[in-house]
C-alpha cells in the first residue's frame, strides 16, 4: 500500500493498495495502520466505520461538520463513485480548492479527507458501496450541508442527479453554510 499526497487538498491523502488477483477474485488490504501513521496520522483516531449503499445516479453531499470539524478515510469497495473534497479551512493554503477522484472497487484506493473539508459524491455504477473511517462521533448538531449545485462551486457532476436527500436537496449555498459555521463557531 502507497499513501501519495493529494496536491489539490493540502493534508489529503490517496491511499492505493496492492489487490492480489487470482481466478478466485482478489485480496487486498485496504487499512494499515503503519502506511497512515507513515503520513503523519493517527491510525487509532478513527471511531466509527460507516457504509452506503447507493444507485447510480445517487447523490449524497456536499457534507461538512462544523465545531473540529472531521476527518475521514473513504473508500468505494463496490462499484464506482465520483468523489468531491472540497477545502473550508481558511487558514489552509488550498482553501476552497476542489479536489476529484473516481474511487472504485477495482482499485479499492482510500481517500483521506481532513476535519474542515466538504465531502460528496455520486454513484457512477447500478450500486455503489461507500465505506467510511470517521475520527470522532457523530453530532447531528454540528451538520452542515452545502448545495451540490452551488455556481460557487461549479462541481460538473457526471450524471444528471437521479436521488438525494431532503437535507441535501435543501441545502443552502456555500456562503450562507460558512456563515453557519461561523455562527456556531461563535456560540
Amino acid at each position: 500500500m502507497k499513501a501519495t499526497e493529494v496536491p489539490a487538498i493540502a493534508g489529503a491523502y490517496l491511499f492505493e493498495p496492492t489487490p492480489y488477483a487470482d481466478e478466485r477474485g482478489f485480496f487486498c488490504r485496504t487499512f494499515d495502520a503503519d502506511v497512515v501513521r507513515s503520513v503523519g496520522l493517527d491510525p487509532g483516531a478513527f471511531i466509527q466505520d460507516s457504509l452506503s449503499r447507493s444507485a447510480r445516479g445517487v447523490l449524497r453531499g456536499l457534507h461538512l461538520r462544523s465545531g473540529a470539524g472531521e476527518a475521514k478515510l473513504v473508500r468505494c469497495s463496490y462499484g464506482r463513485i465520483f468523489d468531491v473534497v472540497v477545502d473550508l479551512r481558511p487558514d489552509s493554503p488550498t482553501y476552497r480548492n476542489r479536489g476529484f477522484f473516481e474511487l472504485s472497487d477495482e482499485t479499492q484506493a482510500t481517500l483521506y479527507i481532513p476535519a474542515g473539508c466538504a465531502h460528496g459524491f455520486q454513484a457512477l455504477t447500478e450500486t455503489a458501496d461507500t465505506s467510511y473511517r470517521i475520527d470522532r462521533p457523530h453530532d447531528p448538531a454540528e451538520d452542515v450541508t452545502i448545495a451540490f449545485d452551488d455556481p460557487e462551486l461549479a462541481i460538473a457532476w457526471p450524471l444528471p442527479v437521479t436521488s438525494m436527500s431532503e437535507r441535501d436537496r435543501k441545502a443552502p449555498g456555500l456562503a450562507e453554510a460558512l456563515e453557519q459555521v461561523l455562527k456556531r463557531k461563535e456560540s
